[in-house]
């Protein structure tokens, strides 16, 4: 196992991922969290349900631990650490930071002005989640079990229905900017 983040540690280090700049207060973060799946030889990572909240266009949403950086974060790694605190109670300051994707832009266009930075974390052991009011439940998922669950889904959003890219599994899809970080992620982990 240890050989597979190595690998992706290396991966990531010899991309030169796109930078989108922008002010701070336009910029987010998101903590892709890696750990020891029970599954033999295999990775899982860290999902959240965001609660729903009339403040949040995501709300509902499959996401991964993020969100907006604050001005005493000194930069959007920081940003990654102190949102997967708040919202799953995991702690990733001693976590091994194995690197970054490209920075994203939401789709919607009322949110175009976001630039969104995930950071790829390594936990040895799988921590205990306390959720925070912004997360209705998370989760620990095991990567085979996300690479068999890729394909499109039918999903209702702001009133219309749309077919898009997504996971699926136990009833749960992940869509939207979530699945663009994890198709990134999965493209870059072996098999």
């Amino acid at each position: 196992m240890f050989t597979s983040i190595d690998n992706l540690s290396r991966r990531l280090g010899a991309r030169s991922p796109l930078d989108i700049d922008l002010p701070s207060s336009a910029q987010a973060a998101l903590a892709v969290v890696l750990a020891p799946s029970p599954l033999p030889r295999a990775l899982q990572l860290l999902l959240i349900l965001r609660a729903q909240r009339a403040d949040d266009p995501w709300s509902g949403h499959m996401a991964l631990p993020g969100g907006r950086r604050e001005p005493q974060d000194p930069d959007l790694a920081a940003t990654a650490v102190r949102e997967a605190r708040e919202e799953t109670g995991v702690e990733l300051s001693r976590a091994r930071l194995l690197g970054r994707l490209d920075d994203l832009r939401p789709i919607r266009e009322s949110q175009r002005l976001l630039a969104v930075r995930p950071f790829v974390y390594w936990l040895p052991e799988v921590p205990p989640l306390r959720t925070s009011e912004e997360v209705a439940a998370a989760l620990w998922v095991a990567i085979p079990q996300l690479r068999g669950a890729a394909g499109e889904a039918s999903v209702e959003h702001r009133g219309a229905s749309l077919r898009v890219a997504a996971y699926q599994f136990e009833g749960r899809v992940v869509w939207g900017m979530t699945q663009r970080v994890l198709s990134a992620l999965l493209e870059l982990m072996p098999e």
